[in-house]
């Protein structure tokens, strides 16, 4: 009877491991890609969009149905079409030449893209529609128009290539071209395809049989790849042309036949963009569909139209997709030096929260939020294991001892499982079942004699490798502070050091005994420890449920709270992790860094591959060849093997991309004489000028960071989160800033101001000066008689010396955290009750006299103490009080500028900035947001 009913047991494991296999393959194959929406409340003047390009600056180009639009991954600049015919206006096609000059065609011709403006070129000679622009090494621009292809030559003469003898022949209107290197250009017309000779004096048609004159069809684009064309039309699909034979074929049937755009990677992938279907890549070589990218409307981060329009996967592996009437969309597909996990057709660990991760080589056990992963790829295997084959989703922890994995969960016990049969199965001691039915299993770890420990909530346990338990340690039979325990580490010298939950305790070898009697004075021992970790120079590293990091030697000879960076300030820290290199990898709740020990801190982010800045506590894993494997809340993450040259791929300077004088734009003040050097020259002072400036790595501002120097101050400021400097009162003079991304001195630009006061106003302040030089000197000399002379120097010292006695006034204050947590209480208060932040006129002179605090210490208090500036203070009120008029639906009966109003900005374009610094979307997202989670 038992054998009968173990063939049952065994029976069932393998039908619910087929079923779990078929499920979770049908869910992993779909799309799980995150796309990033840009819309009208992000900047976007128009949501068709037609073309995409990237220009050699990093810049992102857009053309619209009336416009251009240049994106630095922050603002959209927008260029007009001018015209009154909108139907002309629409933008077919962006390229580049030699120097960034950028060219557009459009319905109505060829323009230049100049620095704030779109200019028309040669519309005596280029008449009518531009489709395609091409350019080569040499500088000529490639030119396909409604009468044939026009070549633009470096010396800017103009020659033109007919396709068919007869001058209204619609085959002398270009469609798309692409270009071979040795110099031969494709063309194709609408139903024609023409081969044009490097010299440009020999061509040959080439009519498609497989198209019939009854069936609506029009040539779309072309790309060569390899002795192959392949052409997408608007109608009949994807056609194949070889070039030897001279033939054309159908080629992969991709589920639509309306093909927008076509282009590869000029290797073996094709990327289509199409009218129904969303975005398909093509494998050449497999003459298969290998990737789709479909809107799901039960994914509210899929693809936000299956109506695309344009396509560009760029160099720096950021996908771009433009729709009809859907604005752009982006996604990391392939950038940085991290890459999310997968083994496909079976698991993709995108989008799943990554709780505990062990990795053998091929071989992985993967624990989420939702249950266990186990994948072999030696053995092509893979398994799932969820709920109510065990009793928690929640999988805390996982190891593997000899030949089976151990798993931890989250209130539902500990179990094993065997990778050779891929069956699960209850973990039983000596004493039976054992006593981890409905417990947290935390952490596991094997000591230097083979001895496995378990942390648990019901204490810490001790087994051999033959599941007899040796010790079970708990608050009552032992010195440990709590039965709840975290984690344990054995350091080199033998000890372990226990995280519980109300506190250290340290287990000492040589007595197998605990103890707490061993902290000495000023440790953190009373503290929640969620782990620890030792490094090579043997330094602990002691990581809190909150608060900072601390570190200690073994000897807790010399210990101390420590803040490598203040971008770690206010963040929770999840892991520490040391790499061959001897530097700290450091998890948080908001961003992945590495450190140097000494001075180097580098952040990583969205445009790292960093799917998601939050990390869990999920302790890293380091493979046998030095890689690190990090468990993020978006997925399993891994540093690629040319991770190291991805790095520092991104060579793209930081783009200064505009001025504000006094709220106003200025674009046309700044000049860029040569990469990264700009220039902006102003007459007279302003009482504020804001630089605007971008990264181009396209990732959120939020994580973005940056140093910059100055007026010739050597010491690198930090700037984080943000992508513009406010400078005020600048007087007439000259100044530099040279500004970088956190640590990549490659990437500095630098910027020369140049503020010169009118003549003009010379001439006027040097007549009010005399006049007024005149009146005071002939009082004086009627009234006392004195030296003018000696009473202007002696006014001028008092004046300098009243100046210097303000300023040291302010450099010498020097405030206690304690006072500067009561400062900063009243201030609260007094915004918050009175509700000052309302006002848009509201300066730090008026905040000082509502709360009884001087400006100087309000600067001290707001620049030194929260790191911040007065304005970021006010407006991270402002940002508050629309968040609340949100919540009460306000934004249903009032239009957005209303609301804006009633916050206490004065200006959109503030609002927008602010807003997106502070929630990392703009308006329109948060609010669509808001509305889904309701």
């Amino acid at each position: 009877m038992k054998k009968i009913n173990s063939r049952i047991r065994s029976f069932e494991i393998k039908l619910l491991f087929i079923f779990c296999l078929w499920i979770n393959t049908s869910v992993l194959l779909a799309d799980t890609f995150t796309f990033r929406n840009f819309a009208s409340v992000d900047g976007l003047s128009d949501l068709t969009i037609s073309t995409i390009y990237k220009d050699s600056k990093g810049y992102l180009w857009l053309g619209t149905a009336t416009s251009v639009e240049r994106f630095d991954g922050v603002r959209f600049k927008h260029y007009p079409v001018f015209g009154n015919n909108e139907k002309l206006k629409w933008v077919n096609v962006i390229a580049e030449t030699a120097g960034n000059q950028l060219w557009m065609g459009n319905e109505t011709g060829l323009w230049r893209i100049g620095t704030n403006k779109l200019e028309p070129v040669y519309r005596d000679s280029i008449q009518g529609i531009v489709r395609e622009i091409l350019s080569d090494e040499k500088g000529n621009l490639y030119i396909g128009s409604g009468d044939g292809v026009w070549v633009r030559k470096a010396d800017e003469k103009l020659e033109r290539v007919t396709l068919d003898g007869r001058t209204l022949s619609p085959d002398n209107a270009v469609v798309a071209m692409c270009r071979e290197k040795n110099g031969v250009l494709w063309v194709l017309t609408q139903r024609e395809m023409y081969r044009i000779s490097p010299d440009r004096k020999q061509k040959k048609q080439y009519s498609n049989p497989l198209l019939n004159d009854k069936e609506p069809c029009k040539y779309r684009s072309i790309v060569s790849l390899g002795n192959k064309l392949y052409i997408a039309t608007l109608g009949k699909g994807l056609f194949c042309f070889d070039k030897q034979s001279e033939t054309f074929s159908s080629f992969v049937d991709v589920g639509c036949n309306l093909i927008n755009k076509l282009s590869t990677d000029g290797k073996d992938l094709l990327y289509l963009s199409t009218d129904g279907e969303g975005v398909v890549f093509v494998s050449v070589k497999a003459r298969k569909v290998v990737r789709t990218f479909r809107n799901d409307p039960s994914h509210g981060e899929s693809l936000h139209s299956n109506s695309v329009y344009s396509l560009l996967l760029d160099r720096d592996g950021w996908l771009w997709i433009g729709f009809y009437q859907q604005g752009l969309d982006v996604t990391n597909y392939n950038s940085g030096a991290f890459s999310v996990y997968d083994y496909p057709p079976y698991f993709d660990s995108r989008n799943l929260s990554i709780r505990s991760i062990c990795i053998l080589g091929k071989e992985k056990m993967i624990g989420t939020r939702n249950g266990g992963y186990y994948v072999d790829e030696a053995r092509n295997c893979y398994r799932f294991f969820a709920k109510p084959e065990i009793r928690s989703n929640l999988i805390m922890c996982c190891k593997k001892f000899d030949d089976e994995f151990y798993i931890g969960t989250y209130g539902g016990g500990l179990y094993k499982f065997n990778p050779e049969t891929l069956a699960i199965t209850g973990f039983q001691s000596s004493e039976g079942d054992g006593p981890f039915q409905n417990d947290n299993i935390s952490y596991m770890v094997e000591d230097s004699e083979k001895r496995i420990w378990i942390c648990s909530s019901s204490g810490l346990y001790c087994y051999d490798r033959q599941g007899n338990l040796l010790e079970h340690y708990t608050d009552e039979n032992s010195s440990l502070p709590s039965n709840s325990v975290f984690y344990i580490l054995f350091d080199s010298s033998g000890k372990a050091w226990i995280c519980t939950n109300n506190g250290l305790a340290i287990w000492e070898p040589s007595g197998k005994r605990i103890r707490t009697d061993v902290f000495p004075e000023g440790f953190i021992h009373k503290q929640r420890i969620s782990s620890v970790y030792e490094d090579s120079g043997h330094q602990l590293y002691f990581i809190p449920d909150k608060g900072e990091l601390f570190v200690s030697d073994l000897q807790m000879t010399s210990f101390r709270y420590w803040s490598p960076s203040s971008l770690l300030f206010g963040k929770n820290l999840s892991f520490v992790v040391e790499d061959k290199d001897k530097w700290l990898w450091i998890g948080t709740n908001d961003g992945l860094y590495r450190y140097d020990k000494k001075d180097v801190f580098i952040p990583y982010s969205f445009a790292d591959g960093v799917p998601n800045p939050n990390f869990l506590a999920c302790f890293p894993e380091i493979d046998d060849k030095g890689g690190i494997w990090f468990g993020n809340s978006k997925g399993l993450i891994s540093l690629r093997k040319d991770w190291r040259m991805r790095e520092n791929k991104n060579a793209y300077r930081v783009g200064i991309s505009g001025i504000l004088l006094e709220g106003e734009i200025l674009d046309e003040a700044l000049k860029e004489s040569f990469p990264g050097k700009y220039q902006v020259a102003l007459s007279c002072w302003r009482k504020h000028l804001t630089l605007l400036f971008s990264d181009l790595t396209y990732t959120d501002v939020p994580h973005t960071f940056y140093e910059y120097q100055w007026d010739g101050n050597e010491e690198w400021q930090r700037l984080d989160g943000k992508s513009e400097l406010v400078f005020y009162d600048l007087l007439p003079g000259k100044y530099k800033l040279k500004i970088q991304r956190m640590g990549e001195p490659d990437s500095v630009s630098v910027l020369t101001l140049d503020i010169s006061m009118p003549i003009s106003y010379r001439v006027l302040f040097g007549g009010i000066l005399l006049i007024l030089f005149v009146m005071v000197g002939w009082a004086y000399f009627v009234k006392s008689g004195r030296s003018l002379m000696f009473r202007g120097i002696r006014l001028g010292k008092i004046l300098l010396v009243s100046e210097s006695e303000e300023e040291k006034k302010v450099k010498s204050v020097s405030l206690t955290r304690e006072e500067c947590v009561q400062l900063l209480g009243k201030v609260r208060s007094c915004m918050e009750t009175q509700k000052l932040y309302i006002n848009p006129n509201l300066k730090i002179g008026g905040l000082a006299e509502k709360t009884g605090i001087s400006v100087y210490l309000l600067s001290y208090l707001f620049n030194h103490y929260l790191n911040s500036s007065y304005y970021d203070f006010v407006n991270s009120y402002r940002i508050e009080e629309f968040n609340r008029l949100l919540e009460k639906g306000e934004h249903t009966q009032y239009t957005l500028q209303a609301l804006i109003e009633k916050c206490g900005f004065s200006s959109r374009t503030s609002f927008f900035r602010y807003f997106k610094k502070v929630k990392g979307m703009s308006p329109g997202e948060y609010i669509r947001k808001l509305d889904k989670e309701k």
